[in-house]
């Protein structure tokens, strides 16, 4: 079971990886949907109860399905234009900048490893890297669905970290966040649709020069 974790995480950090590395809309959705998987596999393997076994159900049916269907009709709407060309850091930084918040996210977790030396604790960096990436595509990409994405993957992050902890939130908790997590994509998806009705498109520095 340890070494099912520990793949599941690798899989679960790799598709954060990806989506810094990608930059075609629809094939952010499908990492998504991927991590979405793991992170539903993460939970699987922790379960150590019916009630456990029902939030990871609960999570690959939102996080794998319902929330990247939501993003993939976002993304269906944005026509022929469907990729990120103008972030504010290029690939390669991008990458780097993974790799130094890997380092970090693994220095700010060593005092709580060495209070539980578990397998799952072991792995809690992990999340606590998707967590900082997430962030980090948030605040770097210009169009909305990017942002969403990377909002999404934060998300992702903060709940694979807990699971990691220990910290069992219980399924009405889970159902809780996820409603809340849900009802943000539907907002976001309504105001990316005003956006490209209103300026024929959603790159938030295209908005930003209309301002100025």
């Amino acid at each position: 079971m340890t070494e099912l974790l520990y793949l599941v995480c690798g899989v679960f950090l790799l598709t954060a990886v990806l989506v810094l590395w990608r930059r075609e809309l629809p094939v952010l959705v499908r990492v998504l949907a991927v991590q979405g998987c793991a992170l539903a596999g993460v939970a699987a393997v922790l379960a150590g109860s019916v009630e456990a076994a029902l939030t990871a159900a609960g999570l690959l049916i939102l996080r794998a399905g319902v929330l990247p269907w939501l993003v993939r009709r976002m993304t269906a709407r944005q026509g022929p234009d469907r990729r990120e060309t103008r972030p504010v850091v290029n690939v390669t930084a991008s990458l780097l900048s993974a790799a130094l918040l890997a380092l970090v996210a693994y220095a700010v977790s060593r005092p709580l490893v060495e209070l539980d030396p578990s397998p799952a604790s072991a792995a809690a960096p992990v999340g606590l890297t998707v967590v900082l990436i997430g962030f980090f595509v948030l605040v770097t990409r210009r169009r909305a669905v990017s942002q969403l994405v990377g909002f999404l993957v934060l998300d992702n992050g903060i709940t694979a970290t807990g699971l990691l902890l220990g910290a069992d939130p219980g399924l009405l908790v889970e159902i809780g966040v996820s409603l809340d997590v849900l009802l943000a994509v539907l907002v976001l998806q309504i105001l990316s649709g005003r956006m490209r009705q209103l300026f024929g498109g959603t790159d938030l520095g295209e908005l930003r020069e209309l301002r100025d």
